[in-house]
């Protein structure tokens, strides 16, 4: 609100009703709101649907709709997914046969066994990986092998000013048997991003009756049948119970129990911990006591941190090698224009050469 006050001295008059903008004004009050010119000669601001089901809980839903930020991004994913369905018609390529292969009469335990199998994630996987971060990379390369777009993003495309918030969602997932995808709000706690990964992961096992918008607190989906069964599933897939329980004793009594099995299984302490709440062998306060500490903690380091990664780097999480390698093979081969792959992988001109060298397809 400071920003906007800066940038309209006269926003309290105008609200007030004491001056009237020029038109120029509220063009730049449009423009700087993020907000359709149109909307601000209407009575009341319009409800913006999403285009798919909202299994967000109720304490993130939002009474007015939701964002800009957010509906761009949807409708960016949405044109990827639709431009790469075609893609894969067009080459004649297999349909992804676990995409709507599962049901919410299914034992959600036993369909995230099967994720584990159908990702590869043998039991020796975590003892490949460094540490629990590289896994939600591992993790993501594991999805994206498997035909599946798998997006991390914390921002509106590469607009850096522009911050999804985590407080409206968590993530969410498109549905097709030809190009399925799911997106992660990268905003949210780094150890909170490889559970939502296989959350939205589940939704796509349950088909178009799984698309939908995510948004839980806690790591604690408590949403409706396909919320609760996408939790359940996403718990086994990354832990499993059987598992956890073999390894629970050896740290029952540690002072750092969560973070001992973080290694074993590598994901966050958070989840390791979300796990052991499940199975009863801590209680909620103390999970929820320690999620407030340690996300907390991670907040703060966040925050120190400076600068915002290599820019190409980057692109492997927000447009990922799998969907902008088809995109620089299509233009490479004159199928599209250099236009519409920039518009499609959401990057311009030079940006775009740089990284199709960077992943392997250079461009003449």
């Amino acid at each position: 609100m400071s920003d906007l006050v800066s940038k309209f001295p006269h926003l309290a008059e105008w609200e007030a009703e004491q001056e009237q903008p020029t038109m120029k004004q509220l063009e730049a009050f449009a423009k700087a709101t993020r907000i359709p010119f149109g909307y601000l000669y209407l009575p009341e601001p319009p409800e913006v649907s999403l285009p798919f089901a909202d299994f967000r809980t109720l304490e993130s839903r939002r009474p007015q709709g939701i964002s800009p930020d957010l509906m761009e991004t949807i409708q960016s994913m949405q044109r990827r997914q639709s431009w790469l369905r075609e893609e894969r018609i067009e080459a004649e390529a297999d349909v992804l046969s676990f995409v709507g292969s599962a049901d919410l009469s299914d034992n959600p335990e036993a369909i995230g066994r099967e994720m584990r199998r159908v990702v590869g994630l043998d039991d020796g996987w975590a003892h490949r990986v460094p540490t629990w971060t590289a896994a939600v990379g591992e993790l993501r390369n594991a999805i994206e092998a498997l035909g599946v777009m798998a997006v991390i993003n914390g921002v509106v495309g590469n607009n850096t000013r522009r911050k999804l918030d985590v407080k409206e969602f968590r993530g969410f997932a498109l549905s097709d048997p030809h190009a399925p995808l799911v997106f992660v709000n990268g905003s949210d706690a780094k150890s909170a991003q490889m559970f939502t990964l296989a959350h939205e992961l589940a939704h796509l096992w349950l088909g178009e009756a799984g698309e939908g918008l995510s948004g839980f607190k806690g790591l604690q989906p408590d949403g409706d049948a396909v919320e609760r069964f996408c939790d359940q599933a996403a718990a086994e897939f990354l832990v499993p119970e059987a598992e956890m329980r073999a390894a629970w004793p050896s740290v029952a009594n540690s002072d750092t129990p969560f973070e001992k099995l973080a290694g074993r299984f590598k994901v966050s302490p958070v989840v390791v911990g979300r796990r052991a709440m499940d199975l009863r062998l801590v209680d909620r306060e103390e999970f929820f006591s320690f999620y407030r500490f340690y996300t907390q903690q991670e907040r703060r380091m966040k925050a120190a941190r400076t600068g915002g990664g290599d820019f190409y780097n980057n692109q492997n999480t927000r447009v990922g090698r799998l969907f902008a390698s088809q995109v620089i093979r299509a233009a490479k081969e004159g199928r599209i224009g250099f236009k519409e792959a920039y518009d499609l992988s959401g990057l311009n001109g030079g940006a775009f050469q740089k990284y199709a060298r960077k992943i392997g397809v250079p461009l003449p």
